[in-house]
């Protein structure tokens, strides 16, 4: 699973914005957000600033990107010795898409399943 900064550095890239220019974009500051991007700050908490976020690459609320951007940013503040377990972390997003009433797939449903079986 992508980290929340892979993710938006990703999606930035592919809009060709500079990281300044992003930053321009959502009033953000440079120096911050590269660390974010990089992995060493965790993601903002800010609802405000993941919608400027959202709004500067051109996703719309409650689309994939969207939930994706969302969700990648409460993992990036679960504080690490509780989540040793990456096969959880990486099914923490099936859970957050059925905490917003987004019905999961048959296969979703099975995955969050075996790994409660197995914990």
């Amino acid at each position: 699973m992508k980290e929340f900064g892979v993710f938006v550095k990703q999606k930035r890239l592919q809009l060709g914005l500079t990281l300044r220019e992003f930053c321009r974009l959502t009033d953000v500051d440079p120096s911050n957000w590269s660390k974010i991007e990089k992995g060493t700050l965790a993601p903002p908490k800010s609802k405000e600033v993941l919608l400027a976020v959202a709004d500067t690459l051109n996703f719309t609320i409650n689309s994939e990107d969207w939930n994706t951007l969302h969700d990648l940013a409460l993992i990036g503040h679960i504080p690490k010795e509780l989540v040793s377990d990456q096969s959880i972390i990486q099914k923490l997003p099936i859970f957050f898409r059925t905490l917003r009433g987004d019905k999961p797939t048959e296969k979703d449903l099975e995955e969050l399943i075996k790994i409660i079986r197995e914990n």
